[in-house]
């Protein structure tokens, strides 16, 4: 019998552990990038602040979660320490808000749950009702699995066994606090631990002073995860957010400790249940906390600020600086991290096309070797970016984050390409132009410069277009690349007359002339790659791939934001 209700526990446990990450992962995967966009909206004061992180952690369950969202806008150089810190006090709040919810007999509720989560997610057309679904689905877990727990200790009551046991390791309050601790951060969710605690003290298995001794523990086990997890050991700045969280609970559970007894009177004499005591004292606990500190972040700032200060920049070009691995469960943070470290290897491919350009005209052999070491930074970065998208595609994505995630992937091999094209050949013919102290025409070096000018614009255009998904960005790059082979037609042409009428700056560098031009039409072929998912979706991509084949009739039209 106690082998079975022990495997029931364990059960119940897990059922909680997997309603938690439903409710999660659907919350994010329904609204994430608006819960990006709102807590960016809220981080105009340390107030607005503290009730973003709450409402926020309330629909997700998970201060860790929140934590990692602020963790990114922090990183970003988005928001300063003190609202970040702000954010953490509203997110310790909301993770108590379920529980105290939890707290009251609406396990009834469940099956309603189940039906509502299971028709939403079989019969949504579109994926985010599906994600609604989901939560729907994993709320009706919880309230199962709450149910389960407390009907497997109730008949273990009476085993004098377990009983001693507990009371044997719950008798020191210190040891309880350490024990809590310990549960949050293994299983990493307070809300469960505090749930468990509910179910033991409800069973009395614990008496009500041990209850809470291990509620003031898993509030501390829940700041551990975000300092073990969330830091970057290259970035001593990163630690400073769960750092000053861990600090806050802390010193918070230092000064409710040793009043603990007469607390435990006051609740149960105001409560006589024990598992809505419990509940009440763990929000009671974090309203609290977050009332003594909200005034007092500056300071905490500061001291963060100098004990752990801003890393000095990598010289490496090739080391990534946004690829959270903490991120890769949640797949919008994951994406959003990726897609900025593809545009910072976009802005080394920049930097490589100017710098070859500038090299070839001013016969600069140094810009030569340094477009070489920026393509190792380039490769660098493409397998960085390729592994960690290919990570994150291990687990479970909906359609749209699982085209993104191949977008950003596609994106990046182009950009590595692009590189290649610059480092293999663009800086051979330049070495090949210094070597022979070779010079263009000035009409020759005229045509090679607006061409070259026009590739820039269209790649920075590219990035637009890879964070946005404009369809006229994306309509007007398709455009000029048909007006570019027109270009290069044209410019052929020239050079062609200037080499019948016998110029020796053009029979000089003939074949240096013809063959930037086309390596320069070549990259501008990779940077139009971007625009085709963004046609493709709005469904005009065979008509424009037709016209772009004919090369009939299509001129570069203004670009949109001229419009």
């Amino acid at each position: 019998m106690g082998s079975l209700a022990l495997l029931d526990l364990m059960g119940g446990i897990a059922l909680l552990l997997w309603g938690l990450h439903m409710v999660r992962s659907g919350i994010l995967r329904a609204f994430g990038p608006d819960l990006r966009w709102f807590l960016g909206k809220a981080l105009r004061n340390r107030f607005a602040a503290f009730g973003a992180g709450l409402g926020l952690t309330a629909l997700l369950q998970s201060s860790t979660a929140t934590g990692l969202i602020t963790s990114s806008f922090a990183a970003e150089g988005l928001v300063s320490l003190v609202p970040a810190l702000a954010i953490m006090l509203g997110a310790n709040v909301g993770t108590t808000l379920i529980v105290e919810v939890l707290s009251f007999n609406i396990s009834a509720v469940a099956p309603i749950f189940f039906v509502i989560g299971l028709v939403a997610f079989r019969s949504g057309a579109r994926s985010r009702i599906k994600d609604v679904g989901r939560v729907f689905i994993g709320l009706g877990l919880m309230l199962l699995a709450l149910h389960i727990l407390l009907t497997t200790l109730a008949p273990a009551e009476n085993a004098p066994g377990v009983r001693v046991f507990l009371n044997a390791i719950t008798g020191d309050p210190i040891l309880c606090i350490l024990i809590g601790a310990a549960a949050t951060w293994a299983v990493h969710s307070s809300v469960a631990t505090v749930l468990l605690i509910m179910s033991l003290a409800y069973s009395q298995f614990v008496s009500p002073y041990a209850a809470f001794a291990l509620v003031l523990g898993a509030n501390i086990g829940s700041a551990v995860n975000p300092i073990v997890e969330g830091g970057r050991r290259d970035n001593p700045a990163s630690y400073r957010l769960p750092l000053g969280n861990m600090l806050n609970r802390l010193i918070g559970v230092l000064l409710v400790a040793p009043f603990l007894q007469p607390i435990v009177d006051f609740m149960l004499a105001w409560q006589p249940n024990l598992a809505t005591a419990t509940a009440t004292f763990h929000i009671a606990f974090n309203v609290m906390t977050a009332i003594l500190f909200i005034g007092l972040l500056d300071g905490m700032a500061r001291m963060l600020e100098r004990i752990l200060p801003e890393r000095v920049p990598e010289s490496d070009p090739s080391r990534p600086r946004y690829l959270d691995e903490s991120a890769l469960e949640t797949p919008s943070l994951a994406l959003a991290d990726a897609a900025r470290e593809t545009l910072r290897m976009g802005d080394l491919v920049e930097a490589m096309l100017r710098k070859v350009m500038d090299a070839m005209m001013a016969n600069d052999k140094s810009l030569v070797d340094q477009v070489s070491r920026m393509d190792d930074g380039v490769d660098g970065l493409d397998e960085a970016i390729k592994l960690y998208v290919t990570k994150l595609t291990r687990g479970s994505l909906d359609e749209r984050e699982g085209h993104r995630s191949m977008e950003i992937i596609a994106f990046a091999i182009n950009l590595e390409h692009i590189g290649d094209i610059i480092d293999k050949n663009l800086s051979e013919l330049a070495t090949k132009k210094i070597k022979h102290r070779f010079q263009f025409s000035p009409e020759g070096a005229s045509e090679l410069s607006a061409f070259h000018k026009r590739i820039m614009d269209s790649l920075r255009i590219a990035f637009g277009i890879f964070m946005s998904g404009n369809v006229d960005e994306a309509r007007w790059l398709i455009a000029e690349k048909v007006a570019l082979r027109n270009f290069e037609l044209a410019a052929t042409e020239l050079h062609l007359d200037r080499l019948r009428e016998g110029r020796l700056e053009t029979i000089e560098t003939t074949s240096l002339h013809l063959d930037v031009l086309r390596d320069l039409r070549r990259i501008h072929s990779h940077i139009c790659s971007v625009a085709y998912p963004v046609l493709d979706a709005a469904g005009e991509l065979p008509p424009l791939r037709q016209s772009e084949a004919d090369l009939l009739g299509i001129s570069t039209p203004a670009h949109p934001s001229t419009l």
